[in-house]
Protein backbone atom coordinates (compact mmCIF):
# COMPACT_ATOMS: atom_id res chain seq x y z
CA UNK A 1 0.00 0.00 0.00
CA UNK A 2 0.85 3.43 -0.52
CA UNK A 3 2.54 4.91 2.58
CA UNK A 4 0.80 8.23 1.66
CA UNK A 5 -2.17 6.06 2.14
CA UNK A 6 -1.13 3.87 5.21
CA UNK A 7 -3.43 4.76 8.45
CA UNK A 8 -2.12 2.76 11.90
CA UNK A 9 -4.88 2.76 14.39
CA UNK A 10 -4.59 2.91 17.96
CA UNK A 11 -6.84 1.75 20.77
CA UNK A 12 -6.38 2.99 23.98
CA UNK A 13 -6.46 0.60 26.76
CA UNK A 14 -4.67 1.40 30.02
CA UNK A 15 -7.82 2.84 31.94
CA UNK A 16 -8.63 1.38 35.02
CA UNK A 17 -12.37 0.68 34.58
CA UNK A 18 -13.27 2.02 37.98
CA UNK A 19 -16.80 3.14 37.66
CA UNK A 20 -17.47 -0.66 35.71
CA UNK A 21 -15.72 -2.42 38.21
CA UNK A 22 -13.80 -4.72 36.00
CA UNK A 23 -12.29 -4.77 33.44
CA UNK A 24 -14.25 -3.36 30.53
CA UNK A 25 -12.24 -4.27 27.04
CA UNK A 26 -13.04 -8.04 27.67
CA UNK A 27 -16.47 -7.32 28.76
CA UNK A 28 -18.17 -9.71 26.13
CA UNK A 29 -20.57 -8.19 22.77
CA UNK A 30 -22.12 -10.31 20.58
CA UNK A 31 -19.56 -13.12 21.98
CA UNK A 32 -16.61 -11.35 21.42
CA UNK A 33 -14.50 -9.11 24.22
CA UNK A 34 -15.31 -5.31 23.52
CA UNK A 35 -11.39 -4.30 22.82
CA UNK A 36 -12.04 -7.36 19.51
CA UNK A 37 -15.55 -5.73 18.30
CA UNK A 38 -13.35 -2.06 18.90
CA UNK A 39 -10.04 -3.56 16.74
CA UNK A 40 -12.93 -5.14 14.36
CA UNK A 41 -14.87 -1.57 13.82
CA UNK A 42 -11.56 0.03 12.93
CA UNK A 43 -10.13 -3.02 10.33
CA UNK A 44 -12.29 -1.50 7.19
CA UNK A 45 -10.16 1.64 7.33
CA UNK A 46 -6.58 0.31 9.14
CA UNK A 47 -6.26 -2.94 7.85
CA UNK A 48 -4.00 -4.28 10.15
CA UNK A 49 -2.12 -1.73 11.48
CA UNK A 50 -2.89 -1.21 15.42
CA UNK A 51 -1.28 -0.69 17.75
CA UNK A 52 -2.90 -1.01 21.13
CA UNK A 53 -1.64 1.08 24.26
CA UNK A 54 -1.03 -0.33 27.76
CA UNK A 55 -0.16 1.10 30.89
CA UNK A 56 2.28 -2.06 31.40
CA UNK A 57 3.56 -5.48 30.34
CA UNK A 58 0.84 -7.67 32.43
CA UNK A 59 -1.74 -6.10 30.42
CA UNK A 60 -0.80 -7.34 27.41
CA UNK A 61 -1.29 -11.09 28.65
CA UNK A 62 -4.73 -10.16 29.87
CA UNK A 63 -5.86 -9.14 26.52
CA UNK A 64 -7.39 -11.26 23.32
CA UNK A 65 -5.19 -9.49 20.75
CA UNK A 66 -4.77 -10.68 17.16
CA UNK A 67 -1.42 -11.89 16.13
CA UNK A 68 -1.09 -9.08 13.90
CA UNK A 69 -1.71 -6.23 17.08
CA UNK A 70 1.38 -4.66 18.21
CA UNK A 71 1.09 -3.18 21.76
CA UNK A 72 2.81 -0.50 23.56
CA UNK A 73 3.22 0.22 27.07
CA UNK A 74 2.35 4.09 27.98
CA UNK A 75 5.52 5.74 28.31
CA UNK A 76 3.55 8.51 30.47
CA UNK A 77 1.70 6.20 32.45
CA UNK A 78 -1.24 7.83 35.08
CA UNK A 79 -1.03 10.96 32.89
CA UNK A 80 -4.72 10.03 30.95
CA UNK A 81 -5.16 9.45 27.45
CA UNK A 82 -2.70 12.53 26.16
CA UNK A 83 -0.10 10.10 27.16
CA UNK A 84 -1.38 7.22 25.53
CA UNK A 85 -2.21 8.59 21.98
CA UNK A 86 1.79 10.20 22.19
CA UNK A 87 2.57 6.64 23.11
CA UNK A 88 0.66 4.60 20.17
CA UNK A 89 1.70 8.09 17.81
CA UNK A 90 5.41 7.06 18.08
CA UNK A 91 4.78 3.46 18.22
CA UNK A 92 3.21 3.57 14.72
CA UNK A 93 4.85 4.04 11.44
CA UNK A 94 2.90 5.80 9.19
CA UNK A 95 2.16 9.48 9.53
CA UNK A 96 -1.18 9.54 10.50
CA UNK A 97 -3.09 7.05 13.09
CA UNK A 98 -6.72 6.96 14.30
CA UNK A 99 -6.91 7.00 17.99
CA UNK A 100 -9.98 5.72 19.69
CA UNK A 101 -11.11 4.15 23.13
CA UNK A 102 -11.19 0.27 24.10
CA UNK A 103 -14.67 1.15 25.05
CA UNK A 104 -16.22 2.11 21.97
CA UNK A 105 -18.38 -0.57 20.57
CA UNK A 106 -19.93 1.31 17.55
CA UNK A 107 -17.41 3.05 15.46
CA UNK A 108 -18.01 3.76 11.99
CA UNK A 109 -15.99 3.00 9.37
CA UNK A 110 -17.43 5.47 7.09
CA UNK A 111 -17.09 8.02 9.03
CA UNK A 112 -13.53 7.51 10.02
CA UNK A 113 -12.90 7.69 5.94
CA UNK A 114 -14.79 10.40 6.12
CA UNK A 115 -12.48 12.56 8.82
CA UNK A 116 -9.32 10.96 7.17
CA UNK A 117 -10.59 12.99 3.91
CA UNK A 118 -10.17 16.19 5.62
CA UNK A 119 -6.43 15.75 6.84
CA UNK A 120 -4.80 18.11 4.17
CA UNK A 121 -3.28 20.73 5.62
CA UNK A 122 -3.99 20.38 9.39
CA UNK A 123 -2.60 18.17 11.91
CA UNK A 124 -5.34 16.60 13.24
CA UNK A 125 -9.01 16.00 12.46
CA UNK A 126 -11.65 15.86 15.41
CA UNK A 127 -15.43 15.62 16.33
CA UNK A 128 -17.20 18.55 17.87
CA UNK A 129 -20.31 17.41 19.78
CA UNK A 130 -22.20 20.39 21.82
CA UNK A 131 -19.23 22.34 20.83
CA UNK A 132 -16.88 19.87 23.00
CA UNK A 133 -14.26 18.19 21.03
CA UNK A 134 -14.09 14.43 21.20
CA UNK A 135 -10.67 14.07 21.22
CA UNK A 136 -10.82 9.89 21.77
CA UNK A 137 -12.06 9.46 18.47
CA UNK A 138 -9.35 11.55 16.33
CA UNK A 139 -7.30 11.48 13.49
CA UNK A 140 -3.90 12.45 14.18
CA UNK A 141 -0.45 13.43 12.94
CA UNK A 142 2.82 12.31 13.64
CA UNK A 143 3.53 16.33 13.83
CA UNK A 144 1.57 16.72 17.18
CA UNK A 145 3.93 14.71 19.09
CA UNK A 146 6.21 17.36 20.38
CA UNK A 147 3.35 19.84 21.23
CA UNK A 148 1.75 16.58 22.83
CA UNK A 149 5.27 16.11 24.78
CA UNK A 150 5.02 19.84 26.15
CA UNK A 151 1.95 19.75 27.44
CA UNK A 152 2.68 16.73 29.51
CA UNK A 153 5.80 17.70 30.68
CA UNK A 154 4.28 21.20 31.84
CA UNK A 155 1.35 18.99 33.48
CA UNK A 156 -1.07 20.27 31.36
CA UNK A 157 -2.82 16.88 30.35
CA UNK A 158 -5.90 17.67 28.85
CA UNK A 159 -6.07 16.04 25.30
CA UNK A 160 -7.38 19.25 23.85
CA UNK A 161 -4.28 21.73 25.68
CA UNK A 162 -2.33 21.20 22.60
CA UNK A 163 -5.24 22.24 20.14
CA UNK A 164 -4.33 26.02 20.18
CA UNK A 165 -0.10 24.78 18.77
CA UNK A 166 -1.21 22.98 16.06
CA UNK A 167 -3.82 22.87 12.58
CA UNK A 168 -7.25 21.26 13.71
CA UNK A 169 -9.44 20.97 11.62
CA UNK A 170 -12.89 20.14 13.36
CA UNK A 171 -16.06 18.24 12.49
CA UNK A 172 -18.72 20.14 13.21
CA UNK A 173 -21.89 17.82 14.59
CA UNK A 174 -24.49 18.05 11.81
CA UNK A 175 -21.44 17.11 9.16
CA UNK A 176 -21.30 14.06 11.89
CA UNK A 177 -24.41 13.07 11.93
CA UNK A 178 -24.61 12.95 8.15
CA UNK A 179 -22.19 9.66 8.27
CA UNK A 180 -23.58 8.52 12.06
CA UNK A 181 -27.00 8.96 12.51
CA UNK A 182 -27.18 8.97 16.26
CA UNK A 183 -23.98 9.50 17.00
CA UNK A 184 -23.77 6.17 18.26
CA UNK A 185 -19.65 6.05 17.32
CA UNK A 186 -19.23 8.31 20.40
CA UNK A 187 -20.97 6.13 23.00
CA UNK A 188 -18.17 4.82 24.83
CA UNK A 189 -19.19 1.98 28.12
CA UNK A 190 -17.98 3.33 31.53
CA UNK A 191 -20.61 1.74 33.94
CA UNK A 192 -22.86 -0.96 34.30
CA UNK A 193 -25.95 1.15 32.71
CA UNK A 194 -23.95 1.72 29.84
CA UNK A 195 -22.76 -1.85 29.09
CA UNK A 196 -26.47 -2.64 29.34
CA UNK A 197 -27.46 -0.23 26.38
CA UNK A 198 -24.19 -1.69 24.84
CA UNK A 199 -25.62 -4.92 24.92
CA UNK A 200 -29.53 -4.19 23.39
CA UNK A 201 -27.89 -1.73 20.97
CA UNK A 202 -25.81 -5.34 19.49
CA UNK A 203 -29.07 -7.00 19.56
CA UNK A 204 -30.86 -4.11 17.53
CA UNK A 205 -28.16 -4.50 15.22
CA UNK A 206 -25.78 -1.24 15.55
Amino acid sequence: MDDQLRVTGIVLAGGMSRRLGRQKALEPLAGEPMITRVIGRLSPVVKDEVVVVVNDEARVAELPLPESVQTAVDRHPGVGPLGGILTGLEASDTDWSIAVSCDMPFLSARLFDYMLDQRDSYDAVIPLIKGRPEPTHGVYAKSCLPHMERKILAGELKIASFFDDVRVNFVHEDVLEDFDPGLISFFNVNTQQDLDRALTLVVEGR
